[in-house]
C-alpha cells in the first residue's frame, strides 16, 4: 500500500532533512499530498520543495549550456536511433538526459502529435503553459495580484458581514 508508515521509514531511513525525505518520496513515484500527509507536513513545503528543484536543474542546464557551447542544441540537431524494449519501454541517451538535466525517477510527460512521440520536462509544460496564458491576459496584468484583491474583498466581506 502506497503510503504505509514503514515504506515512509525504509524510503527516508538516513535522511536528515525533510526537503530529502520529500525528494526520495518524490522519486519513489509518491504525489505531493500523500508525501504531505506521510511526513505531517503542509503540501505547500513539499511543493516549494520540488519546484525549487526543478528551477535549480533547469537553471544548471542553461548554465553548462553557456559555459561549453550549449550541448542541448547539440543534442537536438543530433537524432539518435532508439530500440523498443521489453513492455514497450524506451531508454532515453544520457546525452539527451544530461542535455535536461534529467534523473531518476524525474517525471516526464508524453504526447502523440503529427506522428511523433513527444516528451515534455515539467519545466518544459510549465513554459507551454504560461505562453498559452500570455496570449490571453494583457501585458501589464498580474492574476496573481488581482486573486489576491478578489480574496481580500472576499476577507473584508465576511468580516463586516459575520
Amino acid at each position: 500500500m502506497l503510503g504505509s508508515k514503514s515504506e515512509v521509514i525504509s524510503l527516508t531511513a538516513g535522511l536528515q532533512t525533510t526537503s530529502d525525505k520529500i525528494r526520495a518520496l518524490h522519486r519513489a513515484g509518491w504525489s505531493r499530498s500523500k508525501i504531505a500527509d506521510a511526513l505531517n507536513i503542509r503540501y505547500q513545503h513539499v511543493r516549494n520543495v520540488l519546484v525549487q528543484d526543478e528551477r535549480r536543474a533547469a537553471d544548471r542546464v542553461a548554465k553548462d549550456a553557456a559555459s561549453s557551447g550549449s550541448p542541448a542544441k547539440d543534442v537536438e540537431s543530433k537524432p539518435a536511433k532508439i530500440r523498443l524494449g521489453p513492455d514497450g519501454r524506451v531508454v532515453i541517451p544520457a546525452a539527451f538526459r544530461d542535455a535536461l538535466g534529467l534523473q531518476e525517477g524525474d517525471t516526464l510527460f508524453a504526447r502523440v502529435q503529427d506522428g511523433e512521440i513527444r516528451l515534455l520536462t515539467p519545466i518544459g509544460v510549465m513554459r507551454r503553459a504560461q505562453a498559452m496564458v500570455r496570449e490571453f491576459v494583457p501585458a501589464g496584468v498580474s492574476l496573481v495580484e488581482e486573486l489576491f484583491d478578489e480574496r481580500r474583498r472576499e476577507v473584508e466581506g465576511e468580516a463586516k458581514g459575520g
